[in-house]
């Protein structure tokens, strides 16, 4: 692993208690301590608008240069579903990182997708949802392990991820997240 590998975290849900927050962490927290994580924030970011394509907005701004080459090697995105899709929040810093035409920072980005929930399907539809998005916008995306954490409260304590299963099966993912985000290959 090399000392420049950086990922991008962005946490799709906006809720201070979101159980995709604490996987995120336990997923941070497995990864070798040669990779710097640095988190995306979203929770500032006025809804996207076409309008705003000649404007310079300085939280746009933020958040491009954040996920471009120079800052992240890969973009690792930990979300919930919200009624069988992404959360607006997730889908609005997708729309503006590929905005305007023609300048958009997904093109060959490295991106990995975690998704949880306390249902039976594991937020699949919204992970479905955001690799969809995301190979339309060109980004080379991770495709082993997926990771839909069904029944996901069942798996967290007030400590964090407390399930051995679950624990075991995230740190394959950071170890394979760490070797996506470093081979400049895929």
């Amino acid at each position: 692993m090399s000392a420049a590998t950086t990922i991008a975290l962005v946490i799709g849900s906006l809720r201070e208690e979101s159980i995709n927050r604490k996987f995120a962490e336990y997923i941070v927290s497995q990864l070798p301590e040669s990779v710097t994580v640095n988190e995306v924030n979203i929770a500032d970011l006025p809804l996207y608008n076409q309008d705003y394509d000649d404007t310079t907005i300085e939280s746009y701004e933020r958040v491009r240069q954040q996920i471009k080459d120079a800052d992240a090697d890969a973009v690792l995105m930990v979300t919930p579903e919200h009624n069988r899709t992404m959360p607006a929040a997730l889908k609005n810093v997708i729309d503006i990182g590929s905005r305007p035409y023609g300048s958009s920072v997904w093109t060959d980005k490295k991106v990995a997708v975690v998704t949880a929930s306390p249902g039976t399907y594991g937020g699949r539809s919204s992970g479905l949802d955001v690799r969809k998005s995301m190979q339309m916008l060109s980004a080379k995306m991770m495709i082993s392990p997926e990771v839909y954490l069904s029944h996901a409260t069942e798996s967290l304590d007030e400590e964090g991820v407390s399930s051995e299963r679950t624990q075991k099966f995230l740190q394959k993912f950071a170890s394979e997240l760490a070797k996506f985000a470093e081979n400049s290959g895929v």
